[in-house]
């Protein structure tokens, strides 16, 4: 096996997202044969070399599962809370794996639809605003914005000194003292969008994440979950780039379709040959 990034090898062994996974190296907690790597830029080779987390060998990678959960308000998208309040993955059965990480930031004060997983190559392409991988919500703030409030924040709006990328912004109805809206954006900023509604003086009453790529809440109850099934798993490493051979729907996968996806070619591994057509029939 070639040398890969370090934080590609944590997160394949299931201890932390790749996120996650750089805070763990820069925080010097990880090494390889006895050295210290502290850097982002560290490589190593996991079939030869000897690599460690707080002085202990990394665990086999386990089997990667992928979980689709309606978090209610009131809980934390966190592995882990000071305050002891409820967290996502207490919503999980108890035979799901232990090391499940959620994919992305959801407010205690939001709700929908957060996808937790142990595959930490995809839950970073997934993330990371380079894939373009969309994030839908459903959004009810005070007030009806005009079209000029749309358009700025299509355009984007400054927050925390920064600008935020172009996001698909449309008004769904609503009175003159409450509206909804639905936010397409690639970002994952800390509060992002609660952020740019009280910029230009709409704030937030109700958020719900109703998408993640291909993937959408449908009528998944609050505080339930269910499994992926292979076809949507397939779908959502197709809009991370990381096969190829299939295009996942714009719409998500239906209860219809055939888990197709299953079929789609890993990147770097060969297709297998269409089957010859028979010339007799």
């Amino acid at each position: 096996m070639a040398e890969e990034r370090l934080q590609k090898i944590l997160a394949r062994a299931g201890v932390a997202s790749r996120r996650a996974a750089e805070e763990l190296i820069t925080s010097g907690r990880v090494a390889v044969d006895g050295v210290v790597q502290s850097q982002l830029g560290a490589k190593a080779d996991a079939s030869r070399q000897k690599i460690t987390l707080d002085g202990q060998p990394l665990p086999s990678p386990e089997a990667k599962e992928y979980w689709l959960v309606h978090k209610p308000t009131g809980v934390v998208s966190t592995v882990r809370d000071p305050q002891g309040r409820r967290r996502v993955g207490d919503l999980l059965p108890p035979g799901a794996a232990a090391r499940l990480y959620p994919v992305g930031r959801l407010d205690y004060d939001s709700e929908g639809l957060v996808l937790m997983t142990n595959d930490g190559e995809l839950a970073y392409r997934l993330m990371h605003p380079r894939f373009h991988v969309p994030k839908v919500y459903r959004v009810w703030v005070s007030g009806q914005p005009n079209p000029e409030t749309i358009a700025r924040l299509r355009a984007g709006v400054v927050i925390e000194g920064r600008a935020t990328a172009p996001a698909r912004v449309h008004l769904k109805g609503g009175t003159a003292l409450r509206s909804k809206l639905s936010f397409i954006i690639h970002e994952g900023r800390k509060r992002e969008i609660r952020l740019m509604c009280a910029v230009v003086g709409h704030p937030v009453q109700r958020l719900v994440r109703v998408g993640l790529g291909p993937l959408h809440l449908g009528d998944l109850p609050q505080g339930a979950c269910r499994r992926l099934s292979p076809a949507e798993v397939a779908e959502l490493k197709a809009a991370a780039g990381l096969i190829s051979g299939c295009k996942p729907s714009p719409h998500g996968v239906k209860k219809s379709a055939r888990p197709g996806g299953e079929r789609c070619v890993a990147k770097g591994q060969p297709r297998r040959p269409a089957a010859s057509k028979n010339k007799g029939r």
